[in-house]
């Protein structure tokens, strides 16, 4: 029987593909070859796959990533206008302590 890999391995080599693979001879580069199951890959059907039953995985990452930068800049903004607040009342206690005195100029008689 000959497909497009080439022919069914012997008995010795069909061991070659894990999980069930179907073992293959490619002569014109004198090596085996796998046809892996549902659910496996790799050159000898080694790596189990997990398929996705959530096709919009990447959207929902997206917009955990837009949710976590919005809140970084509210945070850091909320951080900003704390010491501003802090800084003017700082400003208005120091007048309070310390009332500057305006030199007035006497008028002329």
């Amino acid at each position: 029987m000959s497909v497009d890999h080439g022919d069914l391995c012997n008995e010795q080599e069909a061991t070659y593909c894990m999980n069930g693979g179907t073992c293959y001879k490619i002569f014109s580069v004198d090596t085996l070859s796998c046809v892996c199951n549902a659910n496996f890959k790799g050159s000898r059907c080694e790596q189990f796959q997990l398929f996705s039953s959530n096709t919009k995985t990447t959207e929902a990452g997206l917009i955990a990533a837009v949710v976590i930068v919005a809140l970084l800049i509210l945070m850091m903004l909320a951080v900003v206008i704390y010491y501003i607040c802090r800084m003017l009342k700082a400003k208005q206690q120091s007048q309070q302590n310390n009332p500057q005195q305006y030199w007035r100029v006497k008028p002329r008689v």
